[in-house]
């Protein structure tokens, strides 16, 4: 494949010309503004340029600018680099989705339970990787939990309530029952139980397709991803992180079966920490496999994973195309890698990180503080901000050799 951006260094005014990038961020199932992640790329950024040696500068949006939400990142990594990062926002969306309340999480948990049951999936993900699936049954089993621990406490109520009516003898007990639900729901900041039973929820909430709200929300980063590719920048790169990844794996799809120009920026896209199987062992999701298998094997892109087995929220170094069952021949990506939080975090930081299970599945975004002196394989800055494209900088990178290929998926068909 021609590396496009290549062509351009070659062509500019020596070692000095700027490089241009337009980063288009697709993050998970998050229903928190966009900002965060600006403020997670700035202080993060500065600490990786101060541990690794570089400069990095952010810049916010001129005021007053209209469109979408974003930044600018100034670099000079051996060469000055200009990138304009920009988060596809579908919070909305994931709020709209999170607005069950306690009886209808139940109902949530009991429906989502079952489609992963029933039709197999559940049995074959464990196969594949326990540390997500002990993520995905987390809530789960607390809701359980919980429910069972507010029954016992009306329990206690009635019996303590003898004396009473029989009607206020009950209402007591309801309302004991009702209480202890609701302090377990206002816990939630720090438990997450109710937010990952509606992440979970939302991706089998119509059997693994994509609900119409979100199909409309994909085609407009779709419009997105194309002018970035007219906007006269050396690459364009995608990245998609957790749930944003499959969703990536759509937008990209669809683009190039519409045609893109010949002459274009590189095209590149960074998925971290997937959570892909979660959504193609479904039975429902045809198009997502279909998409996984169409995109794997196109040449007009770079396509790079990036897990780690630290993460127990991803399904570490499992090729998405591969496991789900719909590799097809010739195949071509994605190039999957591990960031290796062990070795590349120093031992006192990978010690403080290693049992804070979702700090880590964002690590991928963060420093790494075991790399002064040397430039790691995997640097998000670097990619980001850095003046080397996606393909020229993991050119002649082999897999990492603990990658599952497996095909364990119980539904193959593709849409």
């Amino acid at each position: 494949m021609t590396d496009t951006t290549e062509t351009v260094l070659a062509a500019s005014a020596g070692p000095a010309a700027v490089f241009r990038r337009k980063v288009l961020y697709i993050p998970g199932y998050d229903p928190f503004p966009p900002r965060r992640y600006r403020e997670l790329y700035r202080s993060e950024g500065a600490s990786q340029a101060a541990i690794s040696g570089y400069d990095l500068t952010l810049r916010p949006n001129p005021k007053g600018k209209a469109g979408p939400y974003g930044w600018s990142v100034v670099s000079l990594m051996n060469q000055p680099t200009e990138a304009e990062v920009e988060v596809l926002v579908w919070s909305d969306l994931v709020r709209q989705s999170m607005t069950q309340g306690i009886v209808g999480t139940y109902w949530l948990l009991a429906r989502t339970a079952w489609l992963y049951g029933a039709s197999g999936a559940l049995g074959r993900l464990i196969r594949l990787r326990k540390g997500p699936m002990i993520a995905a049954l987390y809530p789960a089993v607390l809701l359980v939990a919980q429910g069972l621990v507010a029954l016992g406490l009306g329990l206690l109520a009635l019996w303590l309530a003898a004396a009473l009516p029989l009607g206020l003898k009950w209402l007591l007990a309801f309302a004991t029952v009702w209480g202890a639900l609701l302090v377990f729901r206002r816990l939630d900041r720090r438990l997450f139980v109710y937010y990952l039973m509606h992440d979970y929820a939302y991706t089998a909430s119509e059997g693994g397709a994509y609900p119409a709200a979100l199909e409309a929300r994909l085609a407009a980063f779709r419009g997105r991803v194309r002018a970035a590719l007219d906007s006269g920048v050396d690459e364009v790169l995608v990245v998609g992180h957790s749930s944003g990844v499959h969703l990536a794996v759509t937008v990209l799809a669809d683009l190039i079966r519409e045609g893109v120009p010949q002459s274009r920026p590189a095209l590149g896209f960074l998925s971290l920490g997937q959570v892909v199987p979660m959504a193609s062992f479904l039975p429902g999701a045809g198009r997502l496999r279909g998409d996984l298998a169409y995109l794997s094997a196109r040449p007009e892109l770079t396509w790079v994973d990036v897990t780690a087995p630290g993460d127990g929220c991803s399904f570490a170094l499992c090729d998405p195309v591969a496991v789900s069952g719909v590799a097809p021949e010739g195949q071509l990506w994605p190039l999957v890698i591990s960031a290796a939080f062990s070795q590349t975090l120093t031992p006192e930081r990978w010690k403080a990180l290693r049992w804070r299970f979702f700090r880590l599945h964002f690590q991928y975004l963060c420093a790494f503080d075991n790399l002064p002196g040397r430039e790691a394989d995997y640097d998000y800055f670097r990619i980001t901000a850095g003046p080397m494209t996606l393909a020229r900088r993991f050119r002649g990178r082999q897999p990492s050799a603990s990658r599952i290929t497996v095909a364990v998926n119980p539904h193959r068909g593709v849409a």
